[in-house]
C-alpha cells in the first residue's frame, strides 16, 4: 500500500489539535528552548479491544496490565507545573486509559497543578457509561475523544449520551468514527505504526527505505509511556527510541537532552535513518511546524 493510498483519509482532529498547539507554543523561561505544547501519558499497558489496523492483533504483541503510578503522575504534573505548563495533556497513547481506576484521581491531580492546561482522554467508549462520564468531567477533564470501533448506531449512541449530559460537541466531546470500511483507512489517518504492523491483522509493512520527509513529532511532542520511558515519538509502538525515564530523570532533562536534540536535528533535515523512522511511513508535518522551527534556530 503506497504512502499516497494511505493518507486519502486525514483525521479532521488534526486541523483542531494543530491549532492547539501552535497557540500554545512556549518557551522556557529565559530562553529561546521551546517546551512542548503536548504531553502524552499511556498510563497502563493494557487494552481491552484487539483492532486490526493496531500492533495489538500481531499475536507477538504483550498486554501489560501494569498502571502508572500515583507517585510518577504526581511528579510529571508537579514538574510541568514549574514551567507554567498550558498546553495539551492527553490520556491516551497504547493503551485504554478508563481501565485505570485510577484515572479520576489522576485527571483532578493534573487539573490542580495544571490549571491552564487542556486536559483530554481518548477512550474506545466501551467502559464509559453516564457515571464516570460525569466524574470525568467533575475531575476535570476539558475534551473527552471517543473513538467509535463497531457501528454507527454506537456513534449515535454515544452523541445522545454526551448531548443529554449536556456537553457541547468539539469543545467538550467529539466523535471519531472508527467503524469506516478499509477502502476509507477504517476512519483513521492510517499508518504503519512505527513498522510494527508487519504481522497484524491488516499488515502495512515497514519501508525497505527510509522517507526523505521531515517530522515535527519529537520537536512538540513527549510522550510518556505507564513505566515513565520517554519515547522519541507516539508512533513508536516498538519502543525502539527510548530518550530516558522520569523516576530516573526529570522532564526538563530528556526534554533538552542531547539525544532528542540530535532526533529533532536529523528529522528536521529529513534524515530518517535511524531506528524507528528509517521503517515508518508517516507524514510526520502535519502538525508542530512553529516548534520544529523554533528548534531548528538553537540547534
Amino acid at each position: 500500500m503506497s504512502l499516497e493510498k494511505k493518507q486519502k483519509f486525514l483525521d479532521p482532529n488534526i486541523d483542531r489539535k494543530s491549532k492547539i498547539i501552535q497557540d500554545t507554543l512556549s518557551f522556557i523561561k529565559g530562553t529561546k528552548i521551546p517546551l512542548p505544547s503536548l504531553v502524552e501519558i499511556s498510563d497502563s499497558g493494557t487494552c481491552n479491544r484487539v483492532c486490526p489496523f493496531c500492533p495489538r492483533s500481531d499475536p507477538d504483541y504483550k498486554d501489560i496490565k501494569q498502571f502508572i503510578s500515583e507517585k510518577l503522575h504526581t511528579s510529571i504534573c508537579e514538574q510541568l507545573s514549574e514551567h507554567n505548563y498550558s498546553g495539551m495533556l492527553i490520556y491516551s497513547g497504547f493503551s485504554e486509559p478508563l481501565l485505570n481506576k485510577n484515572v479520576y484521581n489522576n485527571i483532578k491531580v493534573a487539573r490542580k497543578y495544571l490549571p491552564n492546561c487542556k486536559i483530554e482522554l481518548i477512550t474506545n467508549g466501551d467502559p464509559l457509561n453516564e457515571n464516570n462520564l460525569i466524574k470525568l468531567f467533575e475531575s476535570g477533564l476539558s475534551t473527552l475523544l471517543i473513538s467509535v470501533y463497531d457501528s454507527k448506531e454506537d456513534a449515535i449512541k454515544f452523541d445522545n449520551l454526551c448531548k443529554k449530559n449536556g456537553l457541547i460537541e468539539q469543545k467538550q466531546y467529539i466523535i471519531r468514527h472508527r467503524y469506516l470500511p478499509q477502502e476509507k483507512d477504517f476512519g483513521l489517518t492510517i499508518s504503519n505504526r512505527g513498522g510494527q504492523l508487519k504481522n497484524a491483522e491488516y499488515s502495512i509493512k515497514p519501508l525497505q527505505k527510509s522517507l526523505k520527509k521531515d517530522c515535527s513529532y519529537p520537536s512538540y511532542h513527549f510522550f510518556i509511556d505507564y513505566n515513565g520511558d520517554v519515547l522519541m515519538c507516539s508512533q513508536d509502538w516498538g519502543k525502539k527510541n527510548i530518550l530516558g525515564n522520569l523516576n530516573k530523570q526529570s522532564f526538563i532533562e530528556i526534554w533538552i537532552s542531547q539525544h532528542a536534540k540530535v532526533c529533532r536535528k536529523r528529522l528536521k533535515n529529513k534524515d530518517r535513518d535511524f531506528e524507528p523512522c528509517n521503517v515508518c511511513d508517516v507524514e510526520g508535518n502535519l502538525i508542530g511546524k512553529l516548534h520544529a522551527e523554533a528548534w531548528s534556530e538553537i540547534l
